[in-house]
């Protein structure tokens, strides 16, 4: 104090010495708070602070002068950015003074100082001062939790800032936070000191000569054995302190020869935690240690891995087992060598050679699976060890797969084969000289020959999964092994019944298409080809049920193998060309199989998506033919063809939509443009010149009294210029619009009616705002009130409604609130209402042919939510007024919108739509039950409180619905049964007896998934209130 009375400083206020005696005598906590607020503003400065504080600080009782530091400290922790470098000196003077005096006192003391520590004007020098100080006179570990935490938090602050300074303390710092942190037990405390002693290791502090006692003083912690406390305000995890220890442990490799014993010391435990957290540390050190740490201790860590992986019961052990035999591989090959060195790798791996390969040879095959799994886990570590290990191991495994003649051993070695050619994937060679599997690439063929030929369809799958691995490696087969190859999967797409079989052959010969392109295009394209012309001439001899099959999987064939450009080249060609053959009426076709064509043709347009030159290819090439073929299919002719009028079949045309709006998502501006200069004239002008074969008998002319035949190719136009990119110009827009919208509005043909209101809605959706759109807007508006009045068009007009509404929702465009509150008066519409409530569904919905983000359509984020605030309130409003016999469409129309967004938006305003929701569950209608209990299923789990006021009710609704006609509202109110378990138990229990009971009934249900929900649910309700539930 005798320097802080040196200052000269005037005299503290009256009203500073009242609050520092009401904080000091009166045991008041406020003032402290009053008085750095002063300090802060100006009032005060900390000298009249301290000599405000001046007889409480030399007062001998020592709870008095502990108060009056405690003032002093929580002044200065929230005023220590203020103080300058000269007060900064005389404070750390007195408080390292003050570090001698009574115990009760230093608690204070010490939030002082890590008020100073965190001082930006901190002298040079006075760090260290502190903390010989701290060390000196301070017995950390007598100090209650909250002050041992005070002086970790010193020492942090002092490294973070003054890290030089503390380094000049050499040995002395180290020594000294030992002392201190030795017999820590909190948590809390343990999480900031391992930090520390991470820090004092990974920025070079003077270790030596007490590496030993620093270890000790953090290792005995390891394995880290802590459960929190439940409701535990801190939320320390287990896997906290773990990672914190493990991360000091094996920071530096001067451990290694105190921790590599203490780690195979717990593998070798019985507990489990203990092996997991010694191999996963072990793991960690392999980052860190090389050859030198490793070499003593390499016999013992390979027994311990060795143990777990053999006897283990736990799949987490083997799993952290073989990563650390992985890690330690890695280090062994990582390490530089010196050219008189002994070459620890190879050892070390010819010591896994040799605990496994005989297990390799075994009859029983008991530890195959574990022996392969370590030689795979040594493999995996660098391209040396996958050398020496696959060179010795191969040869074997080729030689029992030979020896053993059942399907099931077969299978399991050549798995094992499988594993090692993956791994031989991860490495690179520049010279094909170096790859160690050239010396085995006929012997590997064989072997998956022969997989593919055997009957057993598992030992085929992984025959199917070995071709795939070998076949991208280079140069491992030869064009004769790819014809065998192609000649396999055609077989096994074919003529096996097995439906795994086939899927993989295909998935793999689209893989090897990528590959091998040329051997396809010579082997499999024209057996294909050959397929389809049998299938052509042959259909009328063959049974219906194969007739379908083969035919679909040559359809599939070929568009999995479609995946090069040389390939889509030769298939596309031979898909169209057999799509004229089923339109010409040489074949007894129906609309499947023309289906399967078109969803094969879209799956090569999907294909085609990613390579801009098969992407056009496609479109010039499919886009054209399709359209002449509808154009074709829609014409009158004198001799009425039932085959060519298949392709205008409403799920025909649906196909085809798919096709053509795939082709054109990802279409060039240029060539957008281009076709859309082709197409759209075809449908408002007739001009048919682009398209190939173009001799008809009569005009196109689906807009200008056309026939029904003709009007129903809008559909493709629509799926054309809804899929462009929206920069691209439509040519003739402005009639194109006004024609869409007459027809959308014609009640003799339902299909091209909504194909056309479709349509103008897509365009309309990526229409730029301005004028233009204004006036389209006004003729869709005048459109749907002229066709909403009395006439047979209403209909045709609540559709246009619709979409007009959905197009404009989805680009948060201002005309969608009238529309939607115009689609809302109509659940009013005896006629029109229920249509009006479904109409909801399709407002929320995806679409798959407009409206789309892939079609480039303008649908903004979160427009459901946006809806729902919009909208909702109106919905509940007209529920309220709506008479009687209305309610039930608004009840749809809400729960449609319900069951659509997220339950997070849902959550909030769930006390006031709950009520509505029930009464939902009592409409007749079977799809808004349905959706009502999609809706109330989630919100059980996440709002229990809000859900348990209404337990009566909703039990008896669900049981009422579990009896329902339709299967998915009983397995929807099972699955809310099973639900209402997730409330808490005290409010379920009352009811636990006639729950139980009243599920009994849907056990004897005739639909097996019936039964499997409500033996899910009563079991549930069972356990409730039982021990551990």
């Amino acid at each position: 104090m005798a320097a802080a009375a040196t200052v000269e400083a005037a005299a503290p206020t009256g009203a500073l010495r009242g609050l520092v005696h009401d904080f000091v005598v009166g045991q008041q906590e406020g003032p402290a708070d009053r008085v750095a607020a002063g300090v802060k503003s100006g009032s005060y400065t900390v000298l009249q602070v301290v000599e405000a504080l001046g007889s409480c600080l030399e007062n001998p009782e020592p709870r008095t002068r502990a108060r009056g530091i405690q003032l002093l400290s929580q002044v200065l922790l929230q005023c220590h950015s203020l103080l300058l470098e000269k007060e900064v000196v005389h404070l750390i003077l007195f408080y390292e003074n003050r570090l001698k005096d009574h115990h009760l006192v230093i608690p204070s003391v010490l939030h002082g100082l890590k008020a100073l520590s965190l001082c930006v004007a901190l002298p040079p020098g006075l760090a260290v001062s502190v903390l010989k100080a701290i060390f000196q006179e301070v017995h950390v570990q007598s100090l209650s939790q909250v002050n041992r935490h005070t002086v970790y938090s010193i020492i942090s602050n002092f490294m973070r800032t003054r890290d030089e300074e503390l380094k000049g303390l050499g040995a002395d710092f180290t020594f000294g936070f030992i002392q201190m942190m030795d017999g820590e037990k909190d948590p809390r405390n343990l999480l900031v000191a391992f930090r520390i002693v991470h820090d004092l290791i990974s920025r070079d502090y003077t270790l030596e000569p007490f590496v030993e006692e620093l270890f000790e003083v953090t290792s005995c912690y390891f394995p880290i054995d802590f459960t929190p406390p439940p409701n535990d305000p801190y939320g320390i995890q287990r896997e906290d302190l773990v990672l914190s220890l493990q991360a000091v442990l094996a920071s530096t490799a001067q451990f290694a020869e105190f921790l590599l014993p203490l780690l195979v010391e717990k593998v070798d435990s019985e507990i489990l935690n203990a092996k997991l957290d010694s191999l996963q540390t072990l793991n960690a050190c392999c980052a860190v240690y090389g050859q030198k740490e490793l070499k003593d201790f390499l016999p013992s860590l390979w027994a311990s891995i060795r143990r777990e992986v053999f006897q283990t019961a736990s799949e987490q052990v083997e799993a952290e087992g073989l990563a650390a035999l992985r890690a330690l591989t890695a280090c062994l090959s990582c390490s530089v060598l010196r050219t008189d060195a002994e070459d620890l790798l190879d050892s070390f791996l010819s010591s896994i050679l040799q605990d496994c390969r005989h297990h390799l040879c075994e009859p029983d095959m008991k530890l195959v699976w574990p022996s392969a799994k370590l030689l795979q886990a040594a493999a995996g570590a660098s391209a040396r060890a996958c050398d020496h290990i696959t060179s010795n191991v191969l040869p074997l495994l080729l030689e029992q797969f030979h020896k053993h003649s059942q399907s099931n051993q077969r299978r399991t070695i050549l798995e094992m084969i499988l594993g090692f050619l993956k791994l031989q994937q991860k490495w690179s060679y520049e010279d094909k000289g170096e790859r160690p599997l050239n010396g085995f690439k006929d012997q590997l063929g064989s072997v998956v020959f022969m997989a593919l030929a055997d009957p057993n369809a598992q030992l085929q799958l992984v025959g199917i999964r070995t071709l795939t691995v070998l076949a991208a490696q280079p140069d491992l087969l030869s064009s004769g092994d790819l014809e065998l190859a192609v000649g396999h999967l055609y077989r096994l797409s074919f003529v096996e019944e097995d439906s795994q079989s086939w899927v993989a052959a295909l998935e793999a010969a689209g893989h090897l298409a990528t590959l091998y392109p040329v051997a396809f295009s010579s082997y499999l394209v024209p057996k294909l080809a050959e397929e389809l012309c049998v299938g052509e001439l042959d259909l009328a001899r063959e049974d219906e049920a194969n007739k379908c099959a083969r035919h679909l999987r040559c359809l599939q064939a070929l568009s999995a193998i479609s995946t090069h450009p040389s390939i889509v080249k030769e298939t596309l060609p031979l898909l169209l060309q057999h799509l004229c053959q089923l339109n010409k009426g040489n074949m007894v076709a129906g609309p499947s199989e023309v289906i399967a064509v078109c969803q094969s043709l879209q799956q090569l347009a999907e294909k085609c998506q990613p390579d801009p030159e098969s992407c056009c290819y496609f479109h010039q090439t499919a886009v054209p033919r399709l359209f002449a073929l509808a154009v074709q299919a829609s014409m009158p002719e004198e001799q009425h063809s039932v085959i060519r009028k298949v392709l205008l079949e409403d799920e025909v045309l649906a196909a085809m939509v798919s096709v053509i709006g795939t082709a054109t998502t990802h279409l060039s501006p240029d060539l957008a443009a281009q076709s859309a200069a082709h197409i759209v004239p075809l449908f408002l002008d007739g001009n048919i010149s682009f398209l190939p074969e173009n001799s008809f008998p009569c005009r196109f002319q689906p807009f200008q009294d056309g026939s029904s035949g003709q009007r129903r190719l809008v559909a493709l136009l629509m799926a054309f210029v809804c899929s462009l990119p929206r920069d691209v110009e439509i040519p003739q827009l402005n009639q194109l619009m006004r024609e869409l919208l007459e027809l959308s509005c014609c009640h003799s043909c339902p299909f091209s009616s909504t194909a056309a209101a479709k349509c103008f809605a897509g365009l309309l959706n990526k229409h730029p705002a301005g004028q233009q759109l204004d006036e389209f807007l006004q003729l869709a508006v005048d459109k749907v009130e002229a066709g909403l009045g009395s006439g047979p068009s209403r209909s045709q007009g609540f559709t246009l409604l619709l979409w007009v509404t959905k197009a404009l929702v989805l680009r948060y465009h201002p005309l969608s609130s009238c529309l939607t509150n115009r689609l809302m008066g109509l659940l009013s519409d005896p006629e029109l209402g229920p249509a009006a409530a479904d109409g909801f569904s399709l407002l929320m919905s995806n679409c798959t042919d407009v409206l789309t983000r892939a079609g480039h359509a303008e649908v903004r984020l979160m427009f459901r939510q946006r809806f729902f605030t919009d909208n909702v309130p109106a919905l509940v409003q007209g529920f309220q007024a709506a008479p009687q016999d209305v309610k039930p469409n608004y009840l749809k129309g809400l729960s449609h919108v319900l069951n659509s967004l997220p339950k997070h938006v849902v959550l909030p305003e769930l006390p006031t739509l709950l009520s509505l929701l029930l009464e939902a569950l009592s409409s007749p209608d079977c799809v808004v039950q349905l959706s009502t209990l999609r809706c109330l299923q989630p919100l059980l789990l996440e709002a229990p409180q809000v859900m348990s006021l209404h337990i009566d009710t909703l039990i008896t609704k669900f049981l009422n619905l579990s009896s329902s006609p339709s299967m998915a509202v009983r397995i929807a109110a099972l699955q809310c049964m099973h639900a209402l378990t997730r409330l808490p138990t005290p409010v379920l229990l009352p009811y636990k007896p006639q729950v139980i009971r009243a599920l009994a009934k849907p056990l004897d249900d005739k639909k097996r998934l019936v039964r499997r929900e409500a033996v899910s649910a009563r079991g549930e309700w069972f356990l409730l209130g039982s021990p551990g539930s």
